[in-house]
């Protein structure tokens, strides 16, 4: 397994992170262990969740998949083993979060309530990457409308105050590292800029979906990411699922996230399923597993500091942790170059 630099902290993380989003709605307690119990023993040593998990998000689960990694770290003793990502939700309209029944914004009071809670389903006494899930303004996020910018006038809790708010629980340990998710490039440069004018925690990564079909990161973010060094963790690499090949031809298998929920519209745009198809056959000509490939090309861009993978079976995991072992080569990269000028990002 390959360790990258999380940001500028010093510590290093593996190149692929353990996903845990279906632990409590799809997965098990038991399973959600023994997926946790595998991904270990293969070096992976990064694990990312959020207050709002299970997906897709409801009073019901809500906290499930934290609780589950907070058993198997009290059952297995492993918490000095694991670099620990969680998240805080940005606003919505959702009231199951917090105890009085109010709607999610990021103002220093629901923050502190938010990290008191998944400190204690975690059975944790500090979270070492804390992540602002989506961002407080309001904004198209999660393929709406292709993402085009549209400014819509909202409350919003300023950038300074949330920074603020974060500082007081680095300082007192409960938290090590912050983290940005579902950002853009002027959100992310804001938040460096009030950090640095201000003396506030500095941003270390940025979690944004990334795959195949969604390279829209590259244009703006790669850069910050570079010069900032705020590296991408990239979530949905699979397009969640997608590039397996599943769904083509309309397929919707048994207990598959489509078939469970559909809710999977951002990849269902009709450009999509023609785009996916010239991914398809370039695992087929040169031997791969499309989930393999699909996986790999994203570990090997150089702005990627940890590759978000996900699964309900082991059988699934495995195949994605053994897309470690696939060899790049200039011929996979000219095929994948000339697949995406031909339909570029059919799903952002």
């Amino acid at each position: 397994m390959e360790y990258r630099e999380l940001g500028r902290t010093g510590a290093k993380v593996s190149a692929l992170c353990l996903g845990t989003m279906t632990w409590g709605q799809q997965n098990t307690e038991a399973e959600g262990h023994a997926q946790m119990d595998y991904a270990l023993a293969q070096g992976i040593n990064f694990f990312d969740t959020s207050e709002m998990y299970a997906v897709p998000p409801k009073p019901e689960t809500q906290g499930s998949t934290e609780r589950i990694i907070g058993s198997w770290f009290k059952a297995r003793g492993t918490r000095e083993k694991v670099i620990l990502a969680t998240k805080v939700a940005g606003r919505s309209p959702m009231t199951w979060l917090r105890k009085d029944g109010a709607t999610t914004e990021q103002t220093p009071k629901q923050i502190a309530e938010a990290i008191e809670s998944s400190l204690k389903r975690l059975q944790t006494d500090r979270i070492d990457l804390y992540q602002l899930h989506w961002p407080d303004r309001p904004m198209p996020m999660f393929g709406a409308a292709g993402l085009a910018y549209k400014h819509i006038e909202g409350t919003t809790v300023p950038i300074a105050d949330i920074l603020g708010a974060l500082q007081d629980h680095v300082k007192a340990g409960k938290i090590r590292w912050i983290g940005l998710s579902n950002e853009t490039a002027w959100g992310t440069m804001s938040f460096l800029h009030y950090s640095a004018a201000k003396g506030l925690p500095r941003v270390q990564s940025i979690q944004n979906a990334y795959s195949l079909i969604n390279r829209s990161f590259e244009m703006g973010l790669a850069e910050v990411a570079h010069r900032e060094q705020v590296g991408l963790l990239a979530y949905s690499p699979l397009a969640q699922g997608y590039l397996t090949g599943k769904y083509q031809g309309g397929a919707s298998p048994a207990g598959s996230r489509k078939a469970l929920f559909n809710r999977l519209q951002r990849y269902e745009k009709p450009e999509t399923g023609p785009a996916i198809d010239r991914y398809l056959a370039i695992a087929q000509q040169l031997g791969l597993d499309p989930a393999q490939m699909a996986l790999k090309f994203v570990t090997t861009r150089p702005f990627v500091t940890s590759n978000i993978i996900g699964a309900t079976t082991m059988a699934q995991l495995k195949t994605n942790i053994g897309s470690e072992q696939v060899a790049w080569s200039d011929e996979l990269e000219r095929f994948i170059d000339a697949a995406h000028h031909a339909q570029p990002n059919p799903a952002p």
